[in-house]
């Protein structure tokens, strides 16, 4: 990416071809949208549920999804759609399993994985329960795992649904044109993602990470569409932990979150070939 496409990136936005005007009924299919009671995630969930989709709302806090919940329930209240919350830290490899194995306990299907949660530069030494950076522990390994356990309900999905329907969606970020020249910069002793300078290299090296994953998945399982994408410059949670002069900056090149939404919307829904994609608002470069 050139600092062309960069600043294009933030300032000229085309308008979304797929909201929720033309979205069609999501009746009976089954969508798990992770950080989904906040931000970008659950403006999704909100065009997933007006167009009466089961919406499994996987995060850390019953409260802010049941807080989540009614709310979305009191704005479309003619939805035949269905919204529940799992339980997943993916701060915490060891508690995944268990969410997997909840969800697959109840749903017999799982149509596309939004794999949107993610920390964005916490303090300094912040680290996962496993020890990792909090980060690349957060945003890549805990999804990479997740994911990995949902794969039984994915592919039987797929063997049953059109090509191009079952999907894997990884957010990733404009924050990788920044990151290390390979992506990520691996530490010999540990044979793991080093710790980089500081909080925002982490970061950008934990976007890319997700790009690696998705490619990956999509090369070991070609019956289901594996994409990364660029969600956009937002105003959303994610900034909480920025310091005050990036918080500042952020804003002047910031869109509101519902924007972001409908980028995971396309790159989950839109009826084109997705496979091999980096999908950024409304566009494709093949990665």
């Amino acid at each position: 990416m050139s600092w062309t496409d960069f600043f294009q990136s933030c300032h000229f936005i085309p308008q979304p071809t797929l909201t929720e005007r033309n979205l069609p009924s999501q009746s009976g299919r089954v969508f798990i949208v992770t950080g989904g009671y906040a931000g970008v995630g659950a403006e999704l969930v909100k065009l997933l549920y007006q167009a009466h989709g089961t919406i499994y709302i996987a995060g850390r806090s019953a409260s802010k999804a049941a807080t989540a919940i009614d709310m979305i329930k009191a704005l479309f209240p003619s939805s035949d759609g269905r919204l529940e919350f799992l339980h997943l830290d993916l701060a915490d490899l060891s508690t995944i399993k268990t969410s997997a194995e909840t969800f697959m306990s109840k749903e017999s299907r799982l149509d596309v994985l939004t794999n949107n949660a993610g920390v964005m530069t916490p303090s300094v030494g912040s680290r996962t329960a496993q020890g990792h950076e909090l980060q690349i522990g957060t945003n890549a390994l805990g999804h990479y795992l997740f994911t990995t356990l949902l794969l039984p309900v994915l592919l039987k999905t797929a063997s049953i649904s059109p090509s191009n329907a079952v999907r894997i969606t990884w957010a990733s970020s404009l924050a990788t044109f920044m990151a290390p020249p390979d992506g990520i910069t691996w530490d010999p002793k540990t044979n793991a993602p080093a710790i980089l300078d500081s909080p925002m290299r982490d970061y950008q090296q934990s976007k890319s990470a997700t790009i690696f994953l998705s490619r990956s998945f999509q090369a070991l399982h070609p019956s289901i569409v594996s994409v990364p994408f660029n969600p956009g410059n937002l105003h959303s949670e994610l900034q909480r932990n920025q310091s005050w002069w990036l918080w500042y900056v952020t804003q002047l090149l910031a869109h509101p979150t519902k924007m972001g939404a409908y980028t995971e919307l396309w790159a989950g829904w839109a009826d084109e070939e997705m496979r091999g994609s980096w999908c950024e608002r409304e566009t494709r470069d093949f990665v």
